[in-house]
């Protein structure tokens, strides 16, 4: 029996320090580390390892938060760009924002915290309109500022009734910068789940499409999302459902960019974002989204999420071990045969076979959904 090659996502971090030893710089040489299927013990003990040397005390001794605070503001994307893409021949035109001052809006509550940020539900003091506005901190982490840079310039280049709209941004005192967006009432699909345990089919299929449109809009102007699950995906009273954070998104600037970075939830990564050299044949990227919508739409049946069994926390290991040595998961007895077809399209593990988002919109499951009327 041959033995299976190690995903890359094993490989171990190279720690640049003098005072280790040689033993210390690399604990475990790579190749020398090897799984065996008929020995699983052997892999548990070597993941024991990683994770034992993964706690080695590199903290460095950090700037007081005064010191780390910008000496002056990132600049902000331009609010009005127009690119052309050589390869494709098209102009793409970024999304109208408005000027707005953070003395203008009136704070009324706490939507939520994370990532070096706040967000806030605000009312426009003169207008009444309400808002989402999203900050990131001057003195948070540079990737966190980084990340909150890459989702301003792509929400200024979206316009799609189907992703979530920006309508300005606002450098703030002391560094902070802040995203005003259009406000979702109900708050994420994730929170809907916990508060009504599954969703119908029918509801699912209307979630589906919408979230495939915008999915569709994004990948034709070459964004991938790369971090879609149910807390990114926001939903109003109507029931109208919008793709949000691009925080970690990518552009693609070439049609054969390379787009297998880690960077994402992993438990919604597809397996040729752990293992890009087993499952990523002629992987161009976008093909994890649809992964990605597949496990949401059968968390959102199941009420649990679909790898593990209802209460158990998912672990970095287990996850990894599921997504690339598993086989995908399966949706209960007493499904419709479309609904389990469409979401055998989602979840192939070879890239290649899944269907893209422009093909799964004509797919039976969806393809009589009509989004006017509902």
């Amino acid at each position: 029996m041959s033995v299976p090659t190690i995903p890359t996502c094993f490989l171990l971090p190279t720690y640049i320090n003098t005072n280790f030893t040689q033993e210390e710089k690399n604990p475990f040489p790579f190749q020398q580390i090897q799984t065996d299927p008929t020995r699983p013990d052997r892999f548990t003990y070597h993941m024991a390892l990683v994770r034992e040397r993964r706690q080695l005390n590199l903290r460095l001794p950090l700037p007081e938060p005064s010191e780390r605070r910008p000496r002056f503001p990132l600049p902000l994307p331009p609010s009005s760009i127009s690119t052309t893409n050589s390869t494709a021949n098209t102009t793409t035109t970024t999304a109208p924002t408005t000027t707005i001052s953070i003395s203008e809006l009136e704070k009324l509550k706490v939507l939520g915290h994370g990532n070096g940020g706040t967000v806030y539900k605000v009312r426009h003091k003169r207008t009444s309109a309400i808002y989402a506005l999203k900050v990131v901190h001057g003195d948070s982490d540079p990737e966190v500022r980084r990340q909150i840079l890459r989702e301003i310039s792509i929400l200024r280049r979206t316009d799609s009734p189907y992703v979530i709209k920006c309508h300005g941004v606002i450098d703030m005192p002391g560094g902070d910068i802040g995203i005003l967006m259009e406000y979702m009432n109900v708050g994420t699909l994730e929170s809907l789940l916990k508060s009504q345990a599954t969703f119908t089919e029918l509801s699912l299929a209307k979630i589906a499409k919408q979230v495939l449109s915008g999915l569709d809009y994004l990948h034709n102007h070459k964004i991938i999302h790369r971090d879609l699950k149910p807390s990114n995906l926001l939903v109003n009273r109507e029931m109208e459902v919008k793709i949000a954070d691009f925080g970690v998104s990518k552009i693609m600037c070439r049609t054969l960019d390379p787009c297998n970075s880690y960077v994402g939830t992993c438990a919604y990564m597809s397996p040729e974002r752990f293992d890009p050299d087993t499952y990523g044949v002629n992987y161009n990227g976008y093909a994890a989204d649809i992964w990605s919508l597949g496990l949401t739409l059968m968390e959102l049946y199941m009420g649990h999420f679909p790898f593990l069994p209802p209460g158990q926390r998912p672990d970095w290991a287990t996850l990894m071990c599921a997504i690339c040595f598993g086989e995908p998961p399966s949706l209960p007895e007493g499904t419709s045969e479309n609904f389990r077809d469409f979401i055998e399209c989602c979840l192939q593990k070879e890239s290649s076979k899944r269907w893209s988002a422009q093909q799964l919109l004509q797919h039976p499951f969806i393809l009589s959904i009509d989004l006017k009327s509902t």
